[in-house]
């Protein structure tokens, strides 16, 4: 369903939820009921036409968390508008959305769009800064690819982090391939180094490290 720009003041209704059994932990877990999820826009009164600078998903009120001014592009970006005495736009773009829904096309509409890391004009965070520029001067990279790449590693990333929180005493490699459904491989050899190559980067990060002596990787954040 498409929805106009609405008032920021304008109170959201209470999003349904739905009480689950989670049959492993043998509590109950509220969960957003299918169809909550929307995708939104924040737009810049000062330009032409009120363009959008950030483009978002959420639930409930999420969108409204984002209007907060901190030191992130976009918090600048929001204070500017402010100074100017003007408010920021939110513009719900599409709602009664599934979760999977809302990341497809958040993602479509951030690659379009561009960010301005890549010559587009979203303040999204997606491409990582000082990354080396290595391409082939022959290769045509189309406008929103790199954004797409990105925005499809992040999802990943937190799918093999989310099920290494749920396990605690760690997962393989072969977990994650299985679990997940990522089996890999190039011209039959090569097999699974996606999910080594997503378990690498978890641990780069710090989020992930390898237990000594074992074949375990466990989550180092909550």
């Amino acid at each position: 369903m498409l929805a106009d720009t609405i008032s920021i003041s304008r109170e959201m209704a209470v999003i349904p939820t739905v009480q689950l059994a989670d049959k492993r932990s043998g509590h109950e877990r509220v969960c957003m009921i299918i169809g909550s999820y929307y995708v939104y826009a924040l737009k810049d009164p000062r330009a032409k036409h009120a363009q959008a600078f950030y483009i978002g998903k959420g639930t409930g009120v999420r969108r409204y968390d984002h209007l907060k001014a901190d030191n992130s592009r976009k918090g600048e970006r929001i204070k500017e508008i402010v100074a100017a005495g003007q408010d920021v736009l939110v513009t719900l773009l599409a709602d009664d959305l599934s979760e999977l829904q809302a990341l497809k096309l958040e993602a479509e509409l951030i690659s379009a769009f561009g960010t301005i890391d890549t010559g587009g004009i979203l303040l999204n965070s997606v491409v990582p800064t000082g990354r080396r520029k290595s391409t082939r001067s022959t290769i045509i990279v189309p406008s929103g690819v790199e954004e797409k790449a990105q925005l499809g590693l992040k999802l990943l990333k937190e799918a093999v982090l989310e099920l290494a929180k749920a396990n605690g005493n760690g997962v393989m490699n072969s977990d994650c391939v299985k679990a997940l459904g990522l089996a890999s491989h190039y011209m039959g050899g090569s097999k699974d180094y996606l999910t080594w190559s997503l378990l690498g980067l978890l641990m780069q990060e710090g989020k992930m490290r390898r237990k000594d002596g074992s074949r375990l990787h466990v989550s180092q954040v909550r």
